[in-house]
């Protein structure tokens, strides 16, 4: 498995997840499957092949955030020479300034300005300096834009 970027917070939540998942789904399930097991023929008990699916499906989540973890490497901030992951950069395209945080796929959200440094934005501001015109990639053809600062 690749090397996850995530920020100290973005770990941090997926710890909590982890840990959530571990003891509160594995009971809720265990007696979803405890109850279920008591109502007789399994063969046909719906309860039960559900609570057998939700139990697998955890189980997979829990797996693929363990995997996470164990090659997650912790963003450090940047000097804010140069657009890396963990800065947040403020763009001016159009006369609109908007701030996004450069951060690791898992952790990637664009509604609230988190962008990740493999989406095409995130490739075209990667290694960009302060006042450095920036071509970002969108469905309708690049989209001018200025880097005006980076923290």
């Amino acid at each position: 498995m690749k090397q996850q970027y995530l920020t100290k917070d973005g770990l941090g939540d997926l710890k909590d997840k982890l840990g959530t998942l571990k003891t509160v789904r594995r009971r809720e399930i265990a007696t979803a499957i405890h109850t279920a097991k008591e109502q007789g023929d399994l063969s046909e008990n719906a309860e039960y092949q559900q609570a057998k699916e939700d139990q697998q499906r955890v189980e997979e989540e829990i797996s693929s955030i363990e995997s996470t973890i164990k090659h997650a490497r912790v963003i450090k901030k940047t000097n804010g020479d140069e657009v890396d992951i963990g800065s947040t950069v403020t763009l001016e395209c159009g006369g609109k300034q908007s701030v996004y945080m450069i951060v690791g796929s898992n952790e990637a959200d664009p509604l609230h300005g988190k962008i990740s440094n493999e989406s095409p934005m995130g490739q075209a501001l990667l290694h960009k300096k302060s006042s450095e015109a920036v071509a970002i990639p969108t469905p309708g053809g690049d989209k001018a834009c200025t880097v005006v600062s980076i923290s």
